[in-house]
């Protein structure tokens, strides 16, 4: 099958979403706005708490981006309207975003990509070096959150095949990290701040945290067709979000 031929919902659902689709065979989406308040993103149709991590600016960015790795269509929501961004916030503002469980003491050499992730940053450093990089590159022309639609497409497609430096951070290491946030916030737990309104799991069909099937045991032939169900969702149907994880700090005299 010809790649301009298949959607980008079929390619989310059967790869789970390993690389930025070709513009060609993505639904068109408008161009994604700037935060509307300094301070506080817009997080476009979302009653959600003020992002923990993310600046304005760099909320502009991160709203902008993911919006066209997952765009808005007729099936599903984008990923900024999914809470995508507000889920890789608050794991960057908990205990993953520090590094709690990365080895930290070194030697830091460059690495095969067999060996995994071999950079001394913790996410939280590698997402605001490689973020103030990209503002300083704003800053001598458009925005990317400016741009129209194919040359904000153009210019993640240089992100994941280049080679520049971002403050210490490759640009294809913070486009991959990038991406692989993006498409765990659109199927996490509507807990995390993500799958606003458990979206994506309609979307594949999946039903979500239900505690047990009491009710279906002895019912066969039918089809489970429920709204999709968060670990956290009370008996009125709210999602309470899971706050951030603290870093856990080590006691005094312990290593």
């Amino acid at each position: 099958m010809a790649m301009d031929s298949v959607s980008r919902r079929i390619f989310l659902k059967a790869g789970g979403a390993a690389a930025v689709i070709p513009a060609a065979a993505v639904t068109a989406a408008p161009a994604p706005t700037a935060p509307t308040a300094p301070g506080a993103a817009s997080q476009q149709g979302a009653q959600a708490a003020p992002y923990l991590f993310f600046s304005a600016a760099e909320a502009a960015f991160m709203e902008a981006a993911v919006d066209r790795l997952i765009p808005p269509d007729e099936v599903g929501p984008g990923a900024n309207e999914a809470g995508v961004v507000t889920y890789i916030d608050r794991q960057l503002a908990g205990a993953w975003g520090a590094g709690e469980r990365l080895y930290r003491s070194g030697p830091w050499q460059p690495g095969t990509p067999s060996q995994g992730y071999q950079l001394p940053f913790t996410p939280a450093e590698l997402f605001r070096n490689a973020l103030r990089a990209v503002a300083q590159q704003g800053q001598k022309g458009t925005p990317f959150e400016k741009m129209a639609g194919p040359e904000q497409d153009a210019w993640l497609t240089r992100l994941q095949n280049g080679t520049d430096d971002l403050e210490g951070v490759p640009a294809k290491v913070f486009f991959e990290s990038l991406l692989a946030l993006t498409v765990e916030g659109y199927f996490s737990d509507p807990a995390y701040g993500g799958n606003r309104g458990g979206r994506g799991w309609a979307m594949v069909g999946f039903p979500g945290a239900y505690g047990n099937y009491y009710d279906l045991v002895d019912k066969h032939g039918i089809a489970f067709d429920v709204p999709p169900r968060s670990l956290a969702q009370d008996g009125a149907g709210h999602v309470h979000e899971m706050r951030p994880v603290p870093v856990a700090m080590p006691q005094k005299g312990k290593r």
